[in-house]
């Protein structure tokens, strides 16, 4: 990933402290303690020091790299009877079709892939910050608006050739309580965040089926799962991607060459959620969309289907939902989650502070 560009004005300027978190040292001991490889060293490291194999250090070495090695490989076999073989993906071939991507993690993935020679779409009311990127053709469209999705596709069709990645990523927040939200309001947000990816894949799914090669993409959200005050309508329209993805992935179980990909992240550092402080740093780390996008582009290239889900919290957050509303309610008050909306100011407040670091 050392072309990602531009990375400086995606980074925020945080005390050293706050990048040690949980999931850096889970990533830490997956690279250690937890890695086949490394385990494998400590016994014959002490093989090398001539212990015996009836000696407790070495034979109790072997056992635990056999442990790390079997859930190693039982991971692997999940992932393949999970979400079968990978899918072709070749640069040259490959036409990404990005809504969303003026800015923040979709800008950020429209100009990897625009830097490796891949050509991209990029569909959004407003123009890319920072101007022109190469190999990225940027249209002009409210992908909420059903007509104007279907009249872009045929201009991409034609521009570009046939989509064979599509990356569902346009998102709004209006970060209000419910009593606050207008009827314009609450239409735009499921317009934008849920209609959107219907009308998209709408559009470009028929040509992934012909070619046989394809892969959606849907950024949902951790909110998804647990819905935090004054984000009632964002967090049923990433509720509702979510169940989106889960449908289309079972139409497509009888297409191996079309992948589908979810994508559920925590607090992102970028102009959406302008305004929230996490309320704990170590447990619940704000993701800095290089982080999320790397992901995402391997997965893409690696031509995989799944679930992924940044940071580590995020994959079990489900679990809440199986425990007795008392413990429940313990943990929202504990998290802050239905306090974190307090200091929200959003994209609008952004913009008019002419502030361009995110």
């Amino acid at each position: 990933m050392s072309d990602l560009p531009s990375l400086s004005s995606f980074q925020s300027d945080k005390p050293l402290l706050d990048h040690l978190t949980i999931d850096l040292i889970l990533a830490i001991l997956n690279h250690t303690f937890l890695n086949p490889i490394f385990t494998w060293l400590i016994p014959l490291t002490y093989r090398a020091q001539t212990f015996q194999y009836h000696h407790p250090p070495l034979y109790l070495s072997i056992a635990y790299a056999a442990f790390v090695t079997v859930l190693w490989i039982a991971k692997q076999v999940n992932r393949r009877l999970a979400y079968g073989a990978k899918r072709e993906f070749d640069w040259m071939e490959e036409v990404v079709v990005i809504t969303g991507g003026a800015s923040g993690l979709g800008l950020l993935i429209a100009e990897v892939y625009g830097m490796r020679g891949v050509t991209v779409a990029v569909l959004d009311v407003r123009e890319p910050e920072g101007g022109e990127a190469r190999n990225v053709e940027f249209y002009k469209c409210d992908v909420g608006d059903r007509k104007q999705v279907e009249a872009v596709a045929k201009d991409i069709e034609r521009d570009l050739g046939t989509p064979t990645v599509l990356i569902n990523n346009a998102a709004i927040v209006n970060g209000k309580k419910i009593l606050d939200l207008s009827a314009e309001e609450i239409e735009t947000n499921f317009k934008t965040n849920l209609f959107s990816s219907f009308y998209t894949i709408k559009q470009f799914l028929p040509g992934m089926l012909k070619l046989n090669r394809g892969s959606i993409i849907t950024i949902s959200s951790v909110l998804s799962s647990i819905a935090p005050a004054q984000l009632s309508d964002y967090a049923a329209s990433k509720a509702a991607l979510k169940s989106l993805h889960s449908s289309l992935t079972a139409e497509l179980a009888g297409q191996p060459g079309v992948k589908t990909l979810l994508v559920t992240p925590g607090q992102l550092s970028t102009p959406l959620f302008y305004g929230i402080k996490t309320p704990n740093n170590f447990l619940a780390p704000v993701l800095e969309p290089v982080d999320v996008a790397k992901e995402i582009i391997a997965a893409i290239d690696g031509g995989l289907g799944g679930h992924i889900s940044m940071p580590v919290y995020s994959r079990w957050i489900g679990v809440m939902e199986v425990l007795p509303v008392s413990i429940q309610k313990l943990l929202r008050w504990a998290s802050g989650v239905d306090r974190a909306m307090a200091g929200f100011r959003g994209r609008k407040a952004l913009d008019q502070e002419g502030n361009r670091t995110w």
